[in-house]
């Protein structure tokens, strides 16, 4: 980047990224489709897995995989993730 200008933070990056770059009705953004991985790494010049892998961890966003990638999405808009007990209870359930 050019000049003085302050730079943001992965954290504040990756917020912005899925409030600019999602197309509603969708909530997430997809990390490859979508242009969020080459401008993070442009932009940072890291590996953006590694630290969207990170903010995930860290509770910031929230990743779910996806054909060719992941979705990102803030944590309060995130679908919920099926739970195992849920599918179990599918596939071992009486018919």
């Amino acid at each position: 980047m050019e000049g003085e200008e302050k730079k943001l933070s992965e954290n504040e990056f990756v917020i912005r990224a899925i409030r600019k770059l999602r197309k509603p009705p969708y909530k997430g953004i997809h990390s490859v489709y979508s242009g969020f991985n080459k401008a993070f790494k442009d932009y940072f010049n890291v590996n953006p897995v590694e630290a969207t892998t990170r903010l995930a961890q860290e509770g910031k966003i929230v990743t779910r995989p996806v054909k060719g990638g992941v979705m990102l999405y803030m944590p309060e808009e995130a679908p919920a993730s099926r739970g195992t007990e849920d599918v179990l209870g599918k596939i071992l359930g009486n018919d």
